[in-house]
């Protein structure tokens, strides 16, 4: 049977396979799964509770900046100029299967997240009328349920791309999503005192028991 090219991770460099299905499933996976969170992402904008307090202009201006760089740098092969685009590993089966499932449970955590805050949810830091602390679902793991998923998805994501212009990606969104993290620590802190205070105590920021 003859083998067909396919594009690991959005890469340049193809690998070979023989099968129709792993041709269409390296080709597509990534793309479609941060496609369909996306749509998901801001279709459920709609149903937040009105802010009572907001990120300003140029911080979240700054944010959405930055993880856009962060995207582009994991999704568009072309941007691996020189050093960019030379792989940091090995590029294997293993790696994309590693990768996407780093991806599914990434995605799969920040929706259980979002689900779980119901109307309190927001893209950037905001505080809500009738704000209250959650601590059940994934709140009851980690203080940051969605910035964790993001991060392994993204972390799934670079590993399948195998380049060093997705290990570029990776380090900016990481630095942009624990500034923002910083920030809204220091609100709820501001808002929920002794009660948040315990809360952080308690749990994690980000990796159960660890972070």
């Amino acid at each position: 049977m003859a083998k067909a090219q396919v594009a690991l991770g959005f890469s340049h460099e193809p690998l070979m396979f023989s099968v129709p299905f792993m041709h269409l499933l390296h080709e597509y996976l990534f793309p479609v799964l941060w496609l369909a969170w996306g749509i998901g992402w801001l279709a459920s904008s709609r149903w937040s509770s009105a802010e009572k307090r907001r990120q300003t202009s140029p911080e979240r201006g700054l944010y959405l900046a930055e993880m856009a760089v962060a995207v582009a740098l994991l999704s568009f092969p072309k941007l691996g100029y020189g050093w960019l685009g030379e792989r940091v590993l090995q590029r294997t089966e293993a790696l994309f299967v590693v990768g996407a499932v780093l991806l599914v449970i990434g995605l799969g955590f920040t929706v259980w997240a979002r689900l779980s805050l119901g109307r309190n949810w927001s893209g950037y830091v905001t505080l809500k009328a009738g704000h209250r602390l959650v601590r059940s679902g994934p709140y009851a793991l980690v203080r940051h349920p969605i910035y964790t998923g993001l991060l392994f998805a993204m972390l799934g994501s670079t590993i399948a791309t195998d380049e060093w212009r997705a290990v570029l990606g990776l380090a900016l969104a990481t630095a942009s999503l624990f500034r923002k993290l910083r920030l809204e620590e220091r609100w709820l802190a501001e808002e929920f005192g002794s009660e948040y205070a315990a809360y952080k105590d308690e749990v994690k920021a980000l990796v159960p028991w660890l972070i």
